[in-house]
């Protein structure tokens, strides 16, 4: 007999089967119930043509189970609503109870808990989606005289795929084929009531005969195909075995390949770095090569031009004098040109002071407060456009000559600045005396 099987896995497992008449068989909850328990429970009431369960995705379990029993599986497109589901059992169980109440009266056959419910709901809601295609397939097997067995064989096969017309003409040429539609019962009364006719008694012996022959014939053919069958299980779970072997080589495979894989990357980033630092320590010793040479240019120019080497300082900032500082080693008696007076002050011009530096050339506006300091501590700052200033990759050179000039020339006209800037304080020192005595007369 084909029956439908709801199945809610958990620790708690709730199975419902029902027949392929939508008659409800057994409803159960088992706690930590094996596979093989399960399957063991449902073939003892026939053969399982679905498993089907409420929610989606439908479990590993219940995949599993659907395999085992070479059962079609069934699911909702969406997990169904506890709301549903009582409605969906309630109805079927209010419309059985009326209608056919001894087969629900039963503890077993209506849901004690919420695993047997949910597991009845699955069943129900498969049956009903079949309800249609079996009530046809009834109709269709009362016009045509179908036994029972022969309809819910039919029922199985378009379940399983089969189209209504083709299931029953396949049953029919089976029947043909087999005579399985004999009843021995009533045979064995024919006998009986015929058996003063010795003709007929004959007849039914030989019959009786034919069909014992041909159950035996199907027996036989039956154990053949169980033989065969079993030789293919144990083919199956030697492929499986080989199968699963080839998984485990190819999973290893895989994680050796990722221990690999990330051991090359590790030393792809080791050698990327290693790159950079090579192109960092290639890209500072061409650059301290071309000053190398440059260095060297200015030494050969100094004893035949008499020309004095110009460091620069990129930046009038603390920051720009000690990197300019550190790069070209600015000493007692160096001259320096700022490539930008801006941003600094009287503490910048300090710096440079400290320094010792001969002579400070600029090229724009300088500070005001900068200037009266370099004034103050006697190191001259010139304009840079009036001597001949040159450029030589990234040094500077001036004629020492017109350095020189240029310093004097400075020299002098700070001292008549000072000397002014004197006379204008010793004048106001006597005009802010005579302001005072003049006060004290009156």
């Amino acid at each position: 007999m084909g029956i439908i099987v709801g199945f809610d896995p958990g620790l708690t497992a709730g199975i419902a089967i029902i027949d392929l008449e939508g008659k409800i068989l057994s409803v159960k909850s088992f706690k930590e119930i094996s596979r093989s328990e399960i399957i063991n429970h449902i073939i003892s009431y026939g053969k399982a043509v679905i498993i089907s369960t409420d929610v989606y995705p439908p479990p590993k379990m219940v995949k599993k189970l659907a395999t085992a029993l070479n059962a079609k599986l069934h699911h909702p497109d969406k997990d169904m609503s506890v709301g549903s589901k009582i409605e969906l059992v309630e109805s079927y169980l209010g419309e059985k109870s009326s209608l056919e109440r001894s087969k629900v009266t039963s503890s077993e056959l209506v849901p004690q808990d919420a695993h047997q419910r949910d597991a009845l709901a699955a069943s129900l809601r498969t049956y009903k989606s079949y309800q249609k295609k079996l009530e046809q397939i009834e109709n269709r097997a009362s016009e045509i005289n179908l036994t029972p067995q022969q309809i819910d064989q039919i029922k199985k096969m378009v379940i399983e795929g089969t189209a209504i017309s083709k299931a029953i003409r396949k049953v029919q040429e089976i029947h043909e084929t087999t005579g399985e539609d004999i009843n021995m019962p009533n045979e064995v009364e024919e006998i009986y009531e015929d058996k003063e006719d010795s003709s007929a008694y004959e007849h039914s012996i030989l019959k009786l005969k034919n069909k014992i022959k041909s159950q035996k014939t199907q027996i036989n053919n039956l154990k053949t195909k169980n033989k065969n069958l079993l030789e293919q299980i144990n083919n199956y779970e030697q492929e499986t075995a080989k199968l699963q072997d080839k998984i485990d080589k190819l999973h290893l495979d895989y994680t050796q390949g990722i221990l690999e894989k990330k051991e090359i990357l590790s030393k792809i980033s080791l050698i990327k770095k290693l790159q950079d630092k090579y192109n960092q320590e290639k890209a500072l010793r061409i650059e301290l090569e071309h000053n190398l040479n440059s260095l060297q240019n200015v030494q050969v120019i100094n004893p035949t031009q008499n020309a004095i080497p110009v460091k620069i300082v990129e930046s009038f900032t603390r920051d720009g004098i000690m990197e300019a500082c550190e790069y070209w080693k600015i000493k007692r008696g160096d001259v320096v040109l700022l490539k930008s007076s801006e941003g600094g002050g009287s503490q910048t011009a300090t710096l440079l002071i400290k320094m010792g530096v001969k002579a400070v050339l600029i090229r724009d506006k300088i500070s005001h407060n900068a200037q009266e300091e370099f004034e103050k501590n006697l190191v001259p700052l010139l304009q840079a456009d009036n001597m001949e200033l040159r450029m030589i990759d990234q040094f500077a050179i001036i004629n020492a000559l017109k350095l020189e000039k240029e310093i004097e020339r400075w020299k002098e006209v700070t001292e008549k600045k000072r000397i002014k800037e004197n006379n204008q304080e010793i004048l106001k020192v006597f005009d802010e005396y005579r302001a005072r005595r003049k006060r004290n007369i009156e």
